[in-house]
């Protein structure tokens, strides 16, 4: 894979500011990781209606990556994937299922990752690392195995349970074990209004969580900045339902929305629903923006390496109302895709393909955009090389450190990328090289075919190679069988690989 540079930096030429000690151990991380952004929902990925103008000077400042990819398409195991850095086949977590399901003395949070799992912030812990988490968590209740206090983090703040997190005037959020109220009178997460005018105020609340969770993170740079830290910033945005501050969606013009969203596609009407959805990618933006004004602020924002990401692709259609996708956006209205086939729930590319910037001043080159392929097991391995530390020889990921830091001149030789999904109808995926082979409908009396695509002459996955390519189907069944350990609780036979 090439590395492209951006116009006016040529190859090999010195950069600007002093490099610093490739042993260094002492790199502040902060990772911030957006909630079902679509790959071409900012502007250095090709949005033209959503101003983002802070992700855009991340890109700037740093290195951005074309085919990066979640480790999941849908919220709990793409966290799991990139915390653990397993792939599907390996990751305890490969769904969404609430932790009452199998554990019922819980009554809120996911399934959680077991007392074994290893993750990226117990990692930063061991190493003396002041570790904190602002936003969604979603592996495991509090009290649970997978707490995030059990998982690495001397500070969390923010929503436990996804499904929670669907309202952004929740009735409370969670501080470490403390479960603090902060709205008397929530606004729930979904409603139906299929008469009668629909009001923006009606879904609007007292406290709107994301406010309280942006300042925790601003405290929390500035408390700990005489020291290392990692800090990951799961925001919720822009996942629905969509009630975003008035202020935020009057930024946007009245005639984009010519009719409501009335909740038919789940989560909550909102009158002007194009608005409403880039106002939440407007918002997130301003949050990228505070971030990097607090490292500039607390005095190490060149000796932090920030990475932006997404957990999986925009959301999908709904079947009760053909003009939204589920919670009233609309994804062809803002080219959320890029083109890319499929959405949130799918293997193809528009499901797992994501934004994906980095920036350390220094050791990562300004305005460079990169394609080489990378996926949420990479993550564990690079930020271990990155601070010197040591991560576990088990992974599934490769480093990408050299890429970023431009002390690789060939291409990254990497196993086979690996999805093994057992929700939304059961679906493989694995990338091989600039191939990809599919499996759809698992779960299906019937099972879909094996599909093949060459994304680099192909990326909307639009020619199926599947009847002159047998050779990748075997080799991708292979990948497979070798690749994809039994999991109980989220259990997925794949027709001709692990059964007959």
């Amino acid at each position: 894979m090439r590395t492209i540079l951006a116009a006016g930096l040529a190859v090999g030429a010195a950069l600007a500011v002093p490099v610093l000690d490739a042993q260094s151990s002492r790199l502040n991380v902060v990772f911030i990781l957006a909630d079902d952004l679509g790959y071409g929902e900012v502007g250095v990925y090709g949005q033209t209606k959503i101003p983002t103008p802070h992700i855009d000077r991340l890109a700037a400042q740093g290195m951005r990556f074309t085919h990066h990819y979640s480790g999941a398409p849908v919220c709990a195991p793409a966290r799991a994937v990139l915390m653990t850095g397993k792939h599907l086949g390996h990751a305890e977590i490969r769904g969404n299922i609430q932790a009452q399901t199998r554990l019922p003395q819980f009554t809120e949070g996911q399934y959680p990752l077991s007392a074994q799992a290893e993750t990226l912030a117990q990692m930063f812990r061991r190493a003396g690392y002041a570790t904190g988490a602002m936003g969604k968590w979603g592996l495991g209740p509090v009290g649970s195995t997978g707490d995030p206090n059990r998982k690495g983090f001397d500070l969390f703040f923010g929503y436990n349970d996804q499904a929670v997190a669907h309202s952004y005037y929740p009735p409370h959020l969670w501080r470490n074990a403390e479960k603090v109220i902060i709205n008397d009178r929530p606004v729930p997460g979904h409603a139906r209004q299929p008469e009668g005018p629909v009001t923006m105020g009606d879904w609007i609340g007292g406290t709107y969580a994301p406010s309280l969770m942006i300042a925790e993170a601003e405290r929390f740079i500035a408390q700990q900045a005489a020291a290392p830290f990692f800090l990951y910033l799961p925001f919720i945005e822009p996942h629905v339902a969509m009630h975003p501050p008035q202020a935020s969606v009057d930024r946007f013009p009245t005639a984009w929305d010519r009719e409501p969203y009335r909740g038919a596609n789940s989560y909550l009407p909102h009158p002007r629903p194009r608005a409403a959805y880039a106002a939440m990618i407007s918002d997130l933006d301003g949050y990228v923006g505070r971030v990097m004004a607090a490292l500039e602020r607390a005095g190490v924002a060149d000796r932090t390496l920030v990475v932006f990401t997404s957990d999986n692709g925009t959301t999908h259609p709904g079947a009760n109302d053909a003009r939204f996708h589920i919670g009233g956006v609309d994804a062809t209205f803002f080219d959320s895709t890029k083109g890319l086939r499929g959405y949130k729930g799918s293997v193809y590319e528009g499901g797992l393909r994501v934004p994906m910037i980095a920036r350390l001043p220094g050791r990562i080159a300004a305005g460079r955009v990169d394609d080489t392929p990378g996926y949420f097991p990479d993550w564990f391995p690079t930020l271990a090389d990155a601070t010197g530390l040591t991560a576990p020889a088990d992974l599934d990921g490769v480093s990408l450190w050299p890429v970023l830091t431009g002390t690789r001149t060939t291409p990254v030789s990497r196993p086979p990328m690996v999805w093994v999904f057992p929700e939304y109808g059961g679906q493989v995926a694995v990338r091989l090289g600039d191939m990809k082979v599919v499996r759809q409908r698992l779960l299906a009396t019937e099972p879909g075919p094996w599909e093949v695509y060459d994304l680099a002459a192909d990326p909307a996955e639009a020619r199926d190679l599947a009847s002159s390519r047998p050779d990748l189907i075997r080799q991708a069944q292979e990948v497979l069988r070798r690749e994809s350990s039994p999991n109980a609780v989220f259990p997925l036979p794949i027709p001709g690989v692990t059964t007959r």
